[in-house]
């Protein structure tokens, strides 16, 4: 069974939904409110990761990231990603 261990880092489901409501990241928000749903117990890892359109590792991923290291753990970073074909000014300069 995939449970939340908020008496590590002292918190409650609530906390966890207030979380969700002030991060400044959509995926931030989505994370906290995906465990919110799940440490309330009224729905499974699976029901809770059909309905974010997650998959179940995914959820099960953010679950042990928070155990682990807690809420600070699921706040988004960039961490890059393919970089652009042209830069902003070379994509600006070629409109002209």
């Amino acid at each position: 069974m995939l449970v939340l261990d908020l008496a590590k880092w002292n918190q409650t489901p609530d906390d966890l939904r207030k979380e969700a409501m002030h991060a400044p990241h959509p995926r931030t928000r989505e994370r906290f409110l995906a465990l919110y749903e799940l440490a309330r117990q009224r729905r499974g890892a699976s029901s809770v990761a059909r309905a974010t359109g997650r998959h179940l590792q995914t959820l099960i991923r953010w679950v042990h990231r928070y155990n682990d290291a807690g809420p600070q753990a699921l706040v988004f970073e960039h961490t890059g990603g393919v970089p652009p074909f042209l830069t902003r000014r070379q994509s600006k300069h070629s409109m002209n």
